[in-house]
């Protein structure tokens, strides 16, 4: 018997089947007591604990870990109060054997083990040789987790490898791991966002990375996850988090700035949501000093906007002739010099206070002319608003407005404060050196927020306060104390809740385009009309404001004043308390637990329906289902749908068996769904949002190569090519040819659309009928030698050719798309 690991004549093994047995009854207390009696009876504690340990690991394999950690739990709770129970009191070749025998538990051992096992026997006392062996010896057992934990429990950082210890974590989804390892070694932390953003590049090679850690097997999801939109994202994250220079994380800035410009190339010229004086100020402020940014600005401009504005703003920045779109250089070459230098940067005629009248046909019109607004701008006007506005009994309207951070890591500044009352307006200036932040602007703000004599209105008010707290960082050294504060948006929650109670409230008269949300869907539901949101995206730090920037945050401010009015007057009418102050600002503690196990089952749920759809099903079990329906049936193109984006999947499938289906576009609501279901008789197929794919048009323009080559040709899309196959014929309107098309072992099938005349597409405008012109830009150049013929969409004017998963598509619906079994196992 091992002395060291037994009690005083109890077998080691019956010793622990007694406590497995103690433990599975439950027997919680008399475990604690009989622990504590074998504790004081072993001869050496340490030694005899990890005799217990170890022996329990070999001879009890497979029971229960928990039962292990309650037996150090209770041995370091047993040594407070038996101190003689430590190494101090063991000879320095005894206490650095038990100490080595406890590193080599840690290797195998639960992970429960390593706090306390490095807390009883001292293991950060060991040598550094010592400590770095075994974590080299951790990490030979692809123990990478355990390795870089019991790295940092014992200090270990500064002398290893942080690429070697992080990049296996990185790779299998842990890097929250990774950023432990750096938490408190800012060197560390600066090479862990750079080693990411490396991997940003778009010449990074995955597979070379991998194979410098080939015990490191990677699952689909882990793969996944190393891609730079996001790899990207943590970037950012830890950049904001480690306060690290941007200028270190160039290949995610990068991106993120592209990104930023795409976007704003569709809300621009897409969505049309953005006014083309907001998309300048952002883009100019976006790829000032970066080429590359330059570089693709103008080749999206080409796609989405006019090849002369692409020209102009080529010029402007004077990027090299060699990385212009083809057309630019030669389209430069044509402006005068004066077209040049305007890059349609020319201002229009001054705007009138007034707004157009079609504008006020559609949306809340503010109430004040343009003298009672006060721009202020100097300590003077700072203090004539304080004047106007702290007093007793005042209701104040409040809102914010800062640049939006396109392509930047940091913390939103406040740019502007607006503060309306009654019958005036006060637009404090924080870009104005003058008032930013000299103490009486910040203790103004502060006294108007702390006053609960003063009631002030807002909406959304915490993602002001954080940005007005990131502007003036006194406001967090000095915390002060709101009081008096009424936020909209709880009441707006509270009205909601009422609406959809069916309590009997008014309805709304939903208008025209996206439906409206936030404040501007409250103002609607209130007052009849929503916000005009044109500036909401402005560059909210140029000097001067424009007057359509000036009068949309005033509106802002002001329109929280009309809509309290007309709640307070008859709360009851709209569902509300009398008293709009007693709403709550959130849920019960209660509620948000009950919303979050809600959440959890629904998801549990979810989960397990797309188990039970992900499992094969045999043929009889489709045969059965099919002979259980026994309504009518209807052929695929009898059925007519419409879908959102989450089921644009399924959306693709139905189109390739020939269902009629249609998507929304990216900008429309959900309500133009019901609007499609009711004018055309259609089926609403709904998950989520809806989002913007093919048009559905059943009508289709088949072009040969030489015809698609001359067309780009005289688009400037295309250099001299030369065809590898002049022997390619035109093809006429057969079904016979046009399976003739097809590679002679694929299969053929009949297309249930129609084919347009030639004569459908004008050769001057390249459009149809419909006003779809054909989208020659996407169309590879590439292409052009291996594809004799392509299809174009006389609705939308999209190309189409058949690709290399085309067979595979027709033997995956080879039954419903008639295509001989011959054929299809040809395919």
């Amino acid at each position: 018997m091992n002395l060291e690991g037994q009690s005083k004549g109890v077998d080691l093994p019956a010793l622990q089947e007694h406590l497995c047995g103690m433990w599975s009854r439950k027997e919680q207390e008399e475990l604690r007591q009989f622990l504590a009696s074998s504790f004081s009876q072993m001869q050496v504690p340490l030694a005899g604990l990890l005799g217990f340990l170890q022996g329990w690991l070999t001879v009890q394999k497979g029971k229960s870990s928990t039962l292990h950690q309650f037996i150090l739990t209770e041995f370091m709770r047993w040594r407070t109060s038996n101190p003689q129970a430590s190494l101090n009191g063991l000879r320095e070749e005894e206490r650095l054997r038990l100490q080595k025998k406890a590193l080599g538990l840690l290797t195998d051992s639960h992970p429960g083990y390593m706090d306390p096992l490095l807390e009883i026997y001292q293991l950060s006392s060991l040598k550094r040789p010592l400590l770095l062996e075994h974590v080299d010896f951790l990490h030979d057992c692809c123990c990478f987790k355990e390795a870089l934990v019991f790295s940092v429990k014992v200090e270990l950082q500064k002398d290893l490898e942080m690429e070697k210890m992080c990049v296996p974590l990185i790779l299998l989804d842990k890097l929250s791991l990774a950023e432990l390892y750096v938490r408190e070694h800012p060197d560390l932390q600066q090479r862990l966002v750079s080693l990411l953003d490396s991997w940003c590049e778009p010449n990074f090679n995955m597979q070379a990375l991998l194979s410098q850690y080939p015990d490191v097997v990677l699952s689909k999801h882990q793969t996944d996850q190393i891609q730079p939109k996001l790899l990207s994202k943590h970037v950012f994250r830890l950049m904001e988090k480690f306060c690290i220079d941007p200028g270190l994380c160039s290949n995610s800035v990068y991106k993120r700035k592209l990104d930023s410009l795409r976007f704003l190339m569709y809300k621009t010229f897409g969505e049309k949501s953005m006014s083309e004086e907001n998309w300048r100020d952002h883009v100019q402020a976006l790829i000032e000093g970066n080429t590359e940014l330059q570089v693709q600005l103008v080749q999206l401009l080409v796609k989405h906007c006019s090849l002369q504005t692409a020209a102009q703003w080529a010029a402007h920045y004077n990027l090299p002739r060699n990385r212009l779109p083809l057309g630019v250089w030669d389209k430069i070459q044509s402006l005068s010099r004066k077209e040049q230098l305007e890059m349609c940067f020319v201002s229009g005629p001054p705007e009138s206070w007034t707004p157009l009248h079609s504008d006020q046909q559609k949306y809340y019109q503010l109430p004040l002319p343009r003298e009672n607004v006060l721009f202020v701008e100097s300590l003077n006007e700072v203090k004539q608003c304080r004047e106007a506005v702290l007093k007793p009994g005042c209701v104040v309207g409040i809102d914010m407005e800062w640049r939006a951070g396109f392509g930047t890591v940091s913390s939103q500044r406040v740019a502007l404060i607006q503060l309306a009352v009654q019958d005036r307006a006060f637009l404090l200036d924080l870009c104005a050196h003058a008032i930013s932040h000299h103490s009486t602007t910040v203790n103004f703000i502060r006294a108007l927020l702390s006053d609960k004599n003063i009631l002030k209105l807002g909406y959304g008010m915490s993602g002001d306060l954080r940005s007005l707290v990131s502007t003036w960082p006194e406001l967090r050294e000095e915390p002060m104390k709101m009081e008096g504060v009424l936020d909209l948006l709880h009441v707006h929650q509270e009205l909601q809740r009422c609406w959809l109670g069916n309590k009997g409230c008014r309805s709304v008269e939903v208008s025209e385009g996206p439906a409206e949300k936030g404040l501007s869907l409250l103002v609607q539901q209130v007052l009849g009309k929503p916000l005009n949101k044109t500036e909401q995206l402005s560059n909210w730090e140029r000097r001067p404001l424009r007057t359509s920037q000036l009068r949309y945050a005033v509106t802002d401010a002001y329109c929280l004043l009309d809509v309290y009015l007309v709640l307070s007057r008859d709360p009851k009418a709209f569902g509300l308390p009398e008293d709009l102050r007693s709403i709550p600002s959130a849920q019960p503690a209660k509620s948000r637990e009950e919303k979050k196990l809600k959440e959890k089952n629904k998801q549990s749920k979810r989960r397990e329906a797309r188990q039970k759809a992900n499992e094969p099903h045999s043929m009889d079990d489709c045969l059965k289902m099919t002979s259980e329906y026994e309504g009518p049936t209807i052929t695929p193109p009898e059925l007519r749908v419409v879908c959102d984006n989450m089921l644009q999947g399924l959306g693709r499938f139905l189109r390739c068996l020939g269902v009629d289906v249609k998507m929304l576009e990216n900008t429309d609501d959900h309500k133009v769904a019901a609007e499609l279901a009711r004018a055309e008789g259609r089926v609403i197929l709904t998950a989520g949002q809806p989002y913007q794919t093919a048009c559905n048009c059943n009508e289709y323009l088949k072009l040969s190569r030489e015809d698609m080559t001359r067309m780009m040709k005289e688009r400037g899309l295309l250099q001299d090519i030369v065809s590898k196959r002049d022997d390619c014929k035109p093809q006429d309107e057969t079904q016979a040819e046009y399976n003739s098309w097809r590679p002679p072992e694929g299969p053929e099938f009949t297309p249930h659309c129609c084919w347009a005349p030639r004569t459908a597409l004008d050769p001057q405008t390249f459009k149809f009928p419909s006003g779809a012109e054909v989208q020659l830009e996407t169309v590879p150049p590439g292409l052009l030698p291996r594809i004799p013929v392509y299809f174009i969409c006389t609705g939308c004017g999209k190309v189409f050719w058949e690709g290399t998963h085309f067979d595979r598509v027709l033997s995956q619906f080879q039954e419903l798309l008639h295509v001989s079994e011959d054929a299809a196992s040809k395919a």
